[in-house]
C-alpha cells in the first residue's frame, strides 16, 4: 500500500514572539504558507502570495520543527492559509501537544483543528460563513473611517464572547489616531499594536 506524502508550500518557519493581539509577547513559532487570493494591499508579506515560488515541505517535517523548537504556541499563517486543507497539518503537530493557533482573512472555509483562531476579514473578499462561529479573536486593520464600520458589521457575525481588535495600518499615523478615538468611545474594543515591528524582530 502506497501512503501519499503531504506537503504545503512554506515560505518560512521562524521562532519568534506574537507581536499582536491577545498572545501579544507569547514564545511562538510561525509556519508562514505560501498562496494567498486576497491580495491586500497594505500587506507587509506580499511574497507569500504565490504559491508556486515556495517549496513544498512534508506534513511531518514541518511538524517535526515545531516540535523540535518547543513552542508555548505554533501559529499557521500566510499569505491565506485556508487556501489549503490544514487537517493533516494540525494534526501531524497535535502529536506534539503543542496548541496551535491560526491566523486567517476567512476568505476559505475552515480546515483543521485550533486551539485559537484569529480572524481578520477584508472587505474586497469577506470570510466564509463556516469561520465566524470557530473565532476567539476578531482583528481588523484600520485605514480609513470606512473601515470602521466594516469592523462593526462584523463583531455582529462573531461571538459575544469574541476578543475584538481594532489594527492600525502599519505606518499610517492618521489611522492610530482614529483607532484611539474610537476605543475611547467604544470599549468593547481593544487596540491591537504590531508591537514586534516596533521591537525590531520578526
Amino acid at each position: 500500500m502506497i501512503t501519499k506524502v503531504i506537503s504545503y508550500p512554506v515560505v518560512e518557519i521562524f521562532h519568534s514572539i506574537q507581536g499582536e493581539g491577545t498572545w501579544a509577547g507569547t514564545n511562538a513559532v510561525f509556519i508562514r504558507l505560501g498562496g494567498c487570493d486576497v491580495h491586500c494591499g497594505f500587506c507587509d508579506t506580499k511574497e507569500s502570495w504565490n504559491a508556486n515560488l515556495h517549496p513544498l515541505q512534508t506534513v511531518d517535517d514541518i511538524a517535526k520543527v515545531v516540535g523540535k523548537l518547543k513552542p508555548a504556541i505554533a501559529v499557521i499563517t500566510g499569505g491565506e492559509p485556508l487556501m489549503h486543507n490544514l487537517d493533516p497539518l494540525t494534526d501531524a503537530i497535535k502529536k506534539w501537544q503543542i496548541p496551535i493557533h491560526l491566523e486567517t482573512s476567512g476568505a476559505h472555509p475552515k480546515s483543521g483543528t485550533f486551539d485559537w483562531v484569529t480572524l481578520s476579514p477584508k472587505t474586497f473578499k469577506p470570510p466564509h460563513p463556516s469561520v465566524y462561529s470557530q473565532v476567539q479573536e476578531l482583528k481588523v486593520v484600520i485605514s480609513s473611517p470606512s473601515d470602521l464600520q466594516w469592523a462593526e458589521e462584523q463583531a455582529t457575525l462573531v461571538s459575544s464572547d469574541t476578543l475584538k481588535y481594532l489594527q492600525p495600518e502599519w505606518g499610517n499615523s492618521s489611522s492610530q489616531e482614529l483607532i484611539l478615538n474610537y476605543v475611547l468611545a467604544h470599549p468593547k474594543w481593544r487596540m491591537s499594536l504590531q508591537t514586534h515591528k516596533y521591537l525590531g524582530v520578526r
